[in-house]
Formats: structure tokens, sequence, C-alpha cells
């Protein structure tokens, strides 16, 4: 059965409308995950939900387990993954309690943390030029935009180190190159959701302006105004996810799931069988 994953982000540690039928600890070949999976239904429909930081928040953006994290949605039957994410805005038309439907991302970790999930004798180049779902992202688009609520339909999320918030030079050079929104987590999630052939979009719900943007009633940006407006934005992301999970088809069309068809390039009897048996939920059917 096909299942809809979510990702809680800062401050979504629970979903109250989710009915739980299982709890579930995911033992990985890539370590533990965040936290414990709760399956249940919401708007009738079976979904898979992960706090990212864990209930307690206790994991820094550096901390989380990007690879447990995607690889256990995948054995747990994930075909889409909705991600809900706090970030800060870099265009002043684009303002606190908004949401942004994230449709590109750069990537500013320089890699320090793990993105792909070969290596260890095994080489596959996935393509990335379009690294959201375009069908999920619609369908969150469609279910969601009779609310009283701005939705900025596509976006380019500059994905940061943390955890520590931007300099100010670095939010004047992120607001320079035209960027949308800033965060610390959706990157290494899309990159993973892709190799594993789940759909993957990204809910920004817009927190602060990050420290670009002085206007006459806006702060600095600070852990308490963050807080505030975190916890507003959570409540129209618990809406906005029952809305787009009523609302998904069952069926899928996007070409997601074939992503690693031709992407694997090397041959099967070169591959260590320890590799091949710790990638088979993922390689499986495609080498």
């Amino acid at each position: 059965m096909s299942r809809t994953g979510i990702i809680g982000g800062s401050a979504l540690y629970n979903i109250e409308e989710l009915e739980v039928i299982d709890r579930k600890r995911v033992s990985t070949p890539f370590g533990d995950p965040s936290d414990e999976f709760v399956i249940g239904t919401l708007a009738g429909k079976e979904v898979v939900f992960l706090p990212r930081h864990g209930r307690g928040h206790n994991l820094l953006p550096t901390e989380i387990n990007f690879k447990a994290n995607i690889y256990a949605f995948k054995v747990l039957g994930v075909e889409r993954l909705i991600s809900v994410a706090a970030v800060g805005s870099l265009k002043e038309e684009i303002c606190p309690m908004d949401v942004l439907l994230v449709d590109q991302f750069i990537d500013r970790t320089n890699q320090a943390r793990p993105t792909t999930f070969f290596g260890d004798g095994i080489v596959a180049h996935i393509p990335f030029a379009e690294p959201v779902c375009p069908e999920l992202r619609e369908a969150i688009y469609t279910s969601n935009r009779g609310l009283d609520l701005k939705i900025h339909d596509g976006g380019t999320y500059v994905n940061m180190e943390g955890p520590a918030f931007s300099t100010k030079a670095e939010s004047y050079l992120y607001k320079s190159w035209g960027i949308d929104v800033i965060g610390m987590t959706s990157m290494p999630e899309a990159r993973l959701a892709r190799e594993a052939g789940i759909c993957y979009a990204t809910m920004a719900m817009i927190t602060d302006y990050d420290c670009w943007y002085l206007g006459p009633e806006v702060d600095t940006v600070s852990v308490e105004m963050i807080t505030e407006n975190l916890n507003k934005n959570m409540e129209t992301a618990k809406l906005m996810l029952r809305n787009t999970v009523a609302n998904m088809p069952e069926r899928r069309s996007c070409a997601c799931g074939g992503t690693l068809r031709g992407a694997i390039v090397t041959r099967k009897e070169a591959v260590p069988q320890e590799t091949l048996e710790k990638l088979k939920p993922i390689i499986d059917g495609f080498i």
C-alpha cells in the first residue's frame, strides 16, 4: 500500500488529528532515524509521520541522520514525502506567516552532511535539475489555495549549515542571488528522497526575514520571535497537511519512482555483496 510520509520540522512534533495505528522504531544500515515513526490515518488515508529533530527537539540540523530517515520511510512503503520546514524570507513580499512551496534548492552546507546513499563500491548519478516533485507540489497548492493564507507557488531555498543564524553579510549575499528563503534541513532530504524514488516537496513556513531587513515593525531575527511565529505556523501546517492528504491522488504519474533507471554506472558483479544487501530497498530493480 502506498503511504504519504510527513516530516515535521521545528515545533511540529505531533499531529493531533492523526489517528495512530502503530509506532515503530526502524533499524537501518545507516544508524537510527530521528525518532520513532508514527503510522496512522489522516483524513482517512494512511500516513507515516516523523519529527525531524526528535519529539524533544534534541537534534541539531547537522546531527539529523538524514540517510536513516529517508531509508526508513522507503522501507515503510512511503512513496510521497511532504516536508514541513521553518525558514527565513529573503524577499520583502514573502512575509512571516506566509507559506512558500519550494521548487529549487541551493546547497551551502559544503557537503558536511551525507547526501547520497551511494559509495562503498557503487556509483550512481541521478538527474536532479528539478529537485521537487511537481505533481506533489501541485497537490499541496491546489488543496490549499482556497485558504485565507498567502501561498507562494515556487521559489528557491538555500540550505545553510547552522545552527547559528546568518550574519548580515551572508543574509545580504543570499538576497543578492535572488534566493527566496533560507533554512537548514531540506536539501539533504530532497536529494536522498530522489535517490530512493520517493516524491518530495517542502512546505516552507516563513518565520522571519533572516537578518537583512529591518522595517518599522520588524526587529532583528531572534529565537523568541521565531518561536512565536513557529507555533502559529504549525497550526497552518497541520491544516494544509490534512487538506493535501485528503485530496492526494491514489496513484502517482510523475517520474520520481524511476529516477535510478540508467543512473547506476557500476556493474552489479563489481559491487560488494554487503553494499548490495544494504541498498536493496533503494536499488532493487535498477541494477
